[in-house]
């Protein structure tokens, strides 16, 4: 049997339907005979054709039942039928087009005519065959492409993450009186925030947040302290009134730089919470803090936050000039400044968790 032809099976009860099928079919496909359904469906156990012309009317198993247990199974459930029959009714074309038949062809039929309609269903068929080839490779790629996405994506956040750290390490080692005091904070803000949602505080703000891109962005908020000379960063004793106000440069400075970093990237909501967390976790409820000296809830929501954290983080941490005071002593003062240096919704909520900051 020729192989570079396609094959059709054709079945009928009928030997002379078979013999006028075949001589029909012959010069230009592989054509198989079959007397029955249940020969037919032996042969297809190990041989699959491109076609099948099926008769309806047969002893024992007629076209209908045969069809059913084609569609029945994975392997054979592609093959395209056509049904023959003599029956020119639309009743029985209906039944046998919702069972899976693409064609129904009257008998006796014209050769012409059954090898034009098995061309164009064939046709058809190889076309479906070649969109679902391309749709399979479509999706391939597009896996493909998401995947080499989803790893650029994270060497992308992997870059930025080592940047942020860089950028974090060299504050911290040029400030290395302040030892450990950026993840203390962040962790710090981070009891905060939770206890802000649980509580449903500032709710709708909170919500609009990226919460874990907050946090990160916190580590931030001193970035300023680069531009800082070293002997007034790492001065071991009190600070004189012109260093301090040399000190107090760090929130503009770190605010500067994040704007730089603004306009050469994407990521805006990010960078957006690390200005505002460089430019104001020094300003007081009461206005008397800096840069800008602002005032209440003019105090952007990350800066009274952060407020809180760092402060708490510098009287429990040695310095050159003073040694760490306890926990409770910490909160002592920090209470103190409630309605004065913070903002007392925030104190309050503070005085309830303050236990959590002990463990950080």
């Amino acid at each position: 049997m020729s192989t570079d032809r396609k094959s059709v099976f054709l079945v009928d009860d009928d030997a002379t339907n078979l013999i006028v099928g075949r001589t029909a079919l012959v010069e230009y496909y592989n054509v198989l005979t079959f007397n029955s359904g249940a020969r037919l469906l032996k042969m297809l156990e190990t041989n699959i054709p491109d076609l099948i012309l099926l008769d309806v009317a047969m002893p024992e198993m007629n076209g209908y039942d045969v069809i059913k247990l084609i569609k029945s199974k994975k392997e054979t459930k592609h093959i395209p039928v056509i049904f023959l029959t003599a029956k020119n009714d639309g009743e029985s074309e209906l039944e046998g087009l919702s069972l899976g038949a693409i064609d129904y062809i009257i008998k006796p039929f014209s050769p012409p005519l059954l090898r034009q309609r098995i061309e164009i269903h064939l046709l058809v068929e190889a076309q479906n065959r070649e969109l679902k080839a391309q749709k399979h490779e479509l999706i391939n790629y597009n896996n493909h492409l998401q995947e080499m996405v989803d790893v650029r994506t994270k060497s992308v956040v992997k870059l930025k993450n080592a940047i942020l750290k860089t950028m974090v390490e060299l504050v911290e080692r040029r400030d290395y009186t302040t030892g450990g005091h950026i993840e203390r904070t962040t962790h710090y803000l981070g009891i905060l925030l939770n206890a802000m949602q649980k509580r449903n505080l500032h709710a709708e703000e909170i919500a609009s947040w990226d919460r874990e891109l907050a946090l990160y962005s916190a580590q931030l908020h001193d970035v300023g302290k680069i531009a800082i000379r070293d002997s007034v960063l790492q001065k071991p004793d009190k600070l004189t009134p012109e260093e301090f106000e040399e000190i107090k440069t760090h929130t503009v400075v770190g605010e500067q730089v994040i704007e730089g970093l603004k306009k050469n990237t994407d990521d805006q909501e990010f960078l957006e919470h690390a200005g505002i967390f460089a430019a104001t976790h020094h300003e007081k409820w009461d206005g008397s803090g800096y840069p800008r000296g602002l005032k209440g809830e003019e105090i952007p929501l990350q800066g009274r936050l952060l407020a809180i954290a760092d402060v708490y983080d510098a009287l429990t941490s040695n310095r050159p000039y003073k040694k760490a005071f306890t926990h409770k002593e910490a909160v002592d003062i920090i209470a103190k400044g409630r309605g004065t240096h913070f903002d007392p919704v925030l104190l309050d909520l503070f005085l309830e968790v303050n236990e959590e900051f002990i463990s950080a």
